[in-house]
């Protein structure tokens, strides 16, 4: 089970967009990869489909592997490993560092 969700703030780690901060928008998690909102950005050339319509160049999100990425914990606001344990009959997830449930 992956210990990202669709809604997350997460940190990029590595690559041209370290450092920066973005909501993820969808989880892959069959191929291990999440999609963060304005990070690994890329451009993408499409040609004209109907006569009279110009190509374009298309600015759009890629997917990052899920070990590039850490959460936030919205309590302390800073990027840290998650845990789990269960309350009651529920599995929860909670901030390493405050011990906060995310």
């Amino acid at each position: 089970m992956q210990s990202i969700h669709t809604g997350d703030n997460v940190k990029m780690l590595a690559g041209k967009d370290r450092g920066k901060t973005g909501k993820v928008l969808h989880v892959f998690p069959t191929r291990n990869r999440v999609l963060v909102e304005g990070l690994n950005k890329i451009k993408r050339h499409t040609r004209a489909r109907q006569q009279g319509q110009k190509g374009q160049i298309i600015e759009r999100e890629q997917a990052v592997n899920f070990s590039n990425i850490q959460l936030i914990c919205a309590k302390c606001n800073k990027a840290t490993r998650v845990g789990f344990r269960l309350e009651g009959e529920t599995k929860v997830r909670f901030c390493k560092r405050c011990k906060a449930i995310t």
